[in-house]
This record gives C-alpha cells, structure tokens and sequence, in this order.
C-alpha cells in the first residue's frame, strides 16, 4: 500500500449529498473530504481545490470533479489529486460500470495543461509542430522501452508534426537505478545531448543497483555521456525531477508510460502512430 493510500483510506462506496451543481459548494466539498475521503485522523486537510471540470459521454448527467486537496502530514504539506463525479446532489469518489467491472476513475484523465508544453521539456519535434505529445516514463520501465523509443523516433523523424514533451516519472519502488538515471537524462537534455536519453532506452542495467559510481560508468560506456555525482546531486536537477513528479500528480498519472496526444490521454499509447502516415 503506498503512503498516499495509508493517508487517505478513501472508500468505494462513500457518497454525501452536497449540490446539484457542477460546481459544489467549497465548504460542503471539504466536509465530503474530511469525512469520506480522508480517514486517517493524523491528516488535516486544509482545502479542496477544483482544476477541471468536465463531463464523459458514458456518464450522462454525471460531472466528474477533478481536484487537488491540500493536506498536512506531521508538518508537511501534501497536494493529493482525487477525483470525484457529482450528480443530483450526490458525490462519490468511483462509479463502476456493472457489466464491464470499469471503474471509470482509471478511463478519465485531466486535460493537458498549456504551461506543461514548456520549452524546458520538449525533447524532439517544433514547437509549432501540428500535434503536441506528452510523456510520462521511466527508462527502465518495460512498457516504456517498448513504446518511447518509437515516439521519440516518430517526433524526430517528423518535427513539423509532432511535438515530443518529455516528463521523468522514476518508479523508484520497483526500479531504484531510475533515481540516477532520470537526472542523467535531465543533464543530458540540458547540454543537448538528446540522443543520449535515446540511449539510455537501451541500457542494460541491474533496476536496483543504487551505487551511483557504477550506474555514471554504465552510463559513459553506454553512450559517451560522462556527469559527475555532484553533477546530478544539484538541488535544480532534484527540483526538476521532483516538479515532473508533482506534474504527473496533477494529471493523475498512475503508471509508465502515460501518453497524450493534444490534451487528450492516449489509452493504447500507440496514437502518434495515426500521426505521421
């Protein structure tokens, strides 16, 4: 369980009449948090906040609420995505199609921010290009090998139709060595060495070697990239890495790689392939 479940505890069930509007109440939505939502009494959530509003055409009459709560815990401040649907003066954090078994939680994604198609993470493509694409991955994520080469190659191939914006997600529970490489990568990005986070797709590298000296070596054999532990230790490379994390926070990313195309979330992460034909 992670620690964000271990905070909140939310139920499946949990619904409290609050309005019949889109847009409900600020202090009713906090009162639905606090008693459904958040249930370990060592949080206090200090507001709820709103970014998007937005309706499915499978849920007729239903508003799905996509929100930031603003939690402390032991004297930090936590900013916790949760998502919520409101009808008819009722909320609930899930709706499950019967037949299917489809939480519609997992289907429904925020729409991509403009200030997310930043210079500072566009990796291969104009930024004018005809399409704008946005990544979450790890480069040792299995999934992610399989599919961000191919949209990194399209985006280079084809920069007058696709924009390739790239964030670092490190999934450092599963594949620890991601840590170092993700600010390797970040360095690269910076002096222009793009083909190095090409290169890295391919490292062959034990996922939970965590010794920095070895994994900078593995590094510099593999593609002639040479940093130093200082290098990748600077406070601005951790705040950038950090900043993609918050990033995909915002955006509900639960796994690697997430991929959307013009705002939208690209489900079978094989959508720029339409693309470029």
């Amino acid at each position: 369980m992670s620690l964000m479940s271990k905070l909140l505890m939310s139920t499946v069930a949990a619904t409290v009449a609050i309005s019949a509007n889109a847009q409900p109440d600020k202090k009713l939505l906090l009162n639905y948090v606090k008693k459904a939502i958040v249930k370990n009494p060592q949080v206090k959530v200090k507001g709820v906040t709103v970014i998007e509003s937005k309706t499915d055409k499978n849920l007729p009459g239903w508003s799905v609420l996509l929100t930031t709560m603003d939690l402390e815990y032991q004297k930090k401040d936590i900013h916790a995505p949760e998502m919520m649907f409101v009808k008819d003066g009722l909320v609930t954090g899930h709706l499950v199609d019967l037949k299917t078994g489809e939480d519609y939680r997992n289907t429904i994604k925020p729409t991509v921010p403009k200030k997310m198609y930043d210079d500072a993470h566009l990796l291969f493509g104009n930024r004018d290009a005809k399409h704008k694409i946005v990544v979450f991955s790890d480069p040792q994520c299995p999934f992610c090998k399989e599919v961000v080469p191919g949209i990194m190659k399209a985006a280079k191939e084809n920069p007058s139709k696709i924009a390739l914006y790239y964030y670092h997600l490190p999934l450092l529970r599963i594949h620890p060595v991601s840590g170092i490489l993700t600010r390797v990568m970040h360095l690269a990005q910076e002096d222009g060495k793009k083909d190095v986070i090409e290169k890295i797709y391919s490292l062959k590298i034990n996922p939970r070697e965590t010794n920095t000296t070895k994994v900078l070596s593995a590094v510099q054999t593999h593609t002639g990239y040479s940093v130093s532990a200082s290098d990748i230790d600077k406070k601005e490379v951790q705040e950038a890495i950090k900043a993609d994390a918050d990033a995909a926070g915002r955006m509900m990313v639960a796994g690697t790689p997430t991929v959307y195309i013009d705002g939208k979330w690209d489900e079978g992460r094989d959508g720029y392939k339409a693309l470029i034909k």
